[in-house]
């Protein structure tokens, strides 16, 4: 094969390794008939809770298996092919094998970071709060070109984008939105993202000055039918109260926007749409999460420390960087990952930093040589 082709090979011989260390390969034939054998069960139905986790279990178990044979199949396929075309100088042979040999790099890359999403909330759909933190107006113009960048990230993947609540800012921007993200896998992506983002750029507003702005992301899983939190209602007070809107017509003037309190832990999460029944059903599920957010904190400290540790939105407790002058770089300071393309990432090109940071918290590494630029 010549080199190009070679080097594809390798790229996906190290997909297929990383994804068979992620499934445990050498057991997963044996873990399969265990749980055919436990469908079997004539009684299994007598607890659908646990009898929907296992079908779902094992589903995921025979999707991981069927992937991981037909990348190693399909590769294997085009090796020959390249063989017998160089063999019998067909130059059209080779030259779509290598095509294909490429898209299938593509394939098993994607399924090597999908593979990392394997945690027990991954697979639901995600709130996303942003809020303004240190630097004022500057903070709040910074909070909605956050705003915007997930948004675009998240259309970019096909996921429903629900706007909750909104604040607008004094002069400019947001001082806090909340969104509902909905897709396969949202909350398990969009997890990566929490903490403190921290922009430097010359001042758009008259200054003319260098200024440094902080925002906060937080980010937690929707809490679907398979996991169930118990709220008591002694421990929640619940307000209504006049949304903002953009003015006009769109003023709100009846008091539909509902906020809930949760004592024991300080929680509060609004709801502003137009309905009032709407709002306590969206905020009651939004503090659930949060809850349910909460104890996934605690059974994995080490991997959710930026959640834990929420801190101010300020010096010290950043993610990442966003340099926009005087040179152009946004820095991940848990990965070291960095691009001088900005504009791409304010755009929602954030799947690179994304999967450095799963890939961290899986290995279980700390980086203390990360800096602040």
């Amino acid at each position: 094969m010549r080199a190009e082709a070679e080097n594809t090979v390798a790229r996906i011989e190290k997909s297929l390794e990383l994804l068979g260390q992620r499934l445990n390969w050498e057991t997963a034939e044996h873990r399969l008939e265990e749980f055919n054998a436990r469908v079997e069960d004539p009684n299994l139905w007598n607890d659908p809770a646990a009898a929907q986790k296992l079908m779902r279990d094992r589903q995921a178990l025979v999707d991981q298996m069927e992937t991981y044979r037909s990348i190693r199949q399909d590769v294997d396929d085009q090796k020959e092919l390249i063989e017998m075309g160089e063999a019998e100088g067909d130059e059209d042979i080779v030259s779509e094998a290598e095509a294909a040999l490429k898209s299938l790099a593509v394939k098993a890359e994607a399924k090597e970071l999908e593979a990392l999403l394997d945690g027990e909330a991954d697979a639901n759909d995600t709130f996303l709060e942003i809020n303004a933190g240190a630097g004022g107006t500057e903070a709040c113009d910074w909070a909605q070109m956050l705003q915007r960048m997930y948004v675009r990230w998240a259309e970019s993947k096909g996921y429903d984008v629900e706007l909750q609540s909104e604040e607008a800012g004094g002069e400019a921007g947001i001082k806090s939105c909340a969104y509902k993200i909905s897709g396969r896998n949202a909350y398990g992506w969009l997890k990566t993202e929490s903490g403190v983002h921290r922009l430097v750029r010359i001042s758009p507003f008259g200054k003319g000055t260098r200024e440094t702005s902080f925002a906060s992301v937080w980010v937690y899983p929707v809490v679907d039918d398979n996991i169930e939190v118990e709220v008591n209602p002694a421990d929640i007070r619940v307000d209504t109260f006049r949304s903002s809107g953009a003015g006009g017509q769109h003023v709100n003037t009846t008091d539909s926007a509902v906020r809930i309190t949760h004592h024991p832990t300080g929680i509060v999460v609004t709801s502003s749409e137009k309905s009032q029944h709407q709002n306590r059903d969206i905020a009651m599920k939004a503090l659930k999460s949060r809850l349910y957010q909460m104890e996934l904190e605690r059974r994995h400290a080490e991997i959710n420390a930026q959640h834990e540790q929420k801190g101010d939105a300020g010096w010290g407790n950043q993610i990442r960087s966003y340099v926009l002058q005087p040179y152009q770089m946004v820095k991940d300071l848990r990965t070291s990952v960095e691009t001088s393309d900005t504009s791409g990432v304010l755009d929602g090109d954030l799947d690179p930093f994304m999967a450095a940071t799963l890939a961290l918290k899986v290995s279980g590494k700390a980086r203390a040589d990360a800096r602040e630029d």
